[in-house]
């Protein structure tokens, strides 16, 4: 019991560091350690997700933090909300059609090496490659969809692909494009986790578990808040490119033994 807690309040510190959201972590780990079925790991990596990020973003509203643009943010969350929901069902749909769970923990795991493999190689070479402005409302909260889309299939909150989104479309700098981008997560993952209650297609888990899971979510908003803060930005790009190494390797062992299983 302890290893959730310990993985949810490492994984959400270090999202909350770097506005991953912590289920880009938590997900591939608990795979690898096949303590949970596919669809409970899902579940649970998003609940501590939500849970973290509703700190995160709630904390730094009420002490009056600029870093949310809330002209842009607002259209990119209301996106990534709807796209919760195209997400959940989604991976639903996937579900149904997959012979074996294992089937579905292949497909997820190779579409996350997949866009953490691209998310590296754009954060390498950032520097040159030009941005964009984006203010439009409405190409904020399509691109919104895509997002929330993809984390709720993946069951990763937002993951990096969120971070991505931000430097290239909004030209934000590392904190700004964290603090934005776990505004996006909380919504995409609070409309994900309501259209699971409403449609009644909540999987088998453990309530313990995810009672711990939530707590070292809560923990982990509050530790990597404070690290945040006194950590540069340099710094804060250096832990995310090490991340997503890791996580990378993570993710192509899953999904072979997925696919072999």
């Amino acid at each position: 019991m302890v290893i959730f807690f310990l993985v949810a309040l490492g994984a959400s510190a270090v999202g909350a560091v770097c506005g991953i959201g912590g289920g880009v972590i938590i997900k591939p780990v608990l795979d690898l350690l096949h303590l949970e079925t596919v669809s409970a790991i899902s579940f649970l990596s998003g609940c501590t997700v939500l849970t973290m990020s509703c700190y995160s973003v709630g904390k730094s509203l009420l002490a009056g933090e600029k870093r949310v643009s809330l002209r842009t943010g607002t259209p990119l969350a209301a996106g990534a909300a709807a796209g919760g929901l195209l997400g959940n069902q989604l991976f639903s749909l996937v579900r149904a059609l997959s012979d074996t769970p294992d089937r579905v923990g292949a497909v997820q795991a190779a579409c996350l090496a997949a866009v953490t493999v691209g998310t590296l190689l754009y954060t390498l070479n950032k520097a040159r490659i030009p941005t964009y402005r984006l203010r439009n409302k409405w190409a904020c909260a399509a691109i919104g969809l895509a997002l929330g889309c993809m984390s709720s299939f993946l069951g990763i909150g937002g993951g990096p692909i969120n971070l991505v989104v931000l430097y290239f479309f909004f030209s934000m700098d590392t904190k700004t494009a964290a603090a934005n981008s776990l505004y996006i997560i909380f919504f995409s993952q609070l409309c994900s986790l309501l259209t699971t209650l409403v449609t009644s297609s909540v999987p088998d888990f453990r309530w313990t578990v995810l009672a711990l899971m939530a707590v070292g979510g809560l923990g982990g908003g509050v530790l990597g808040r404070r690290l945040n803060q006194r950590m540069s930005g340099a710094a804060v790009e250096r832990l995310f490119i090490l991340l997503m190494a890791v996580i990378i390797c993570i993710s192509l062992f899953n999904t072979w033994r997925y696919s072999v299983c």
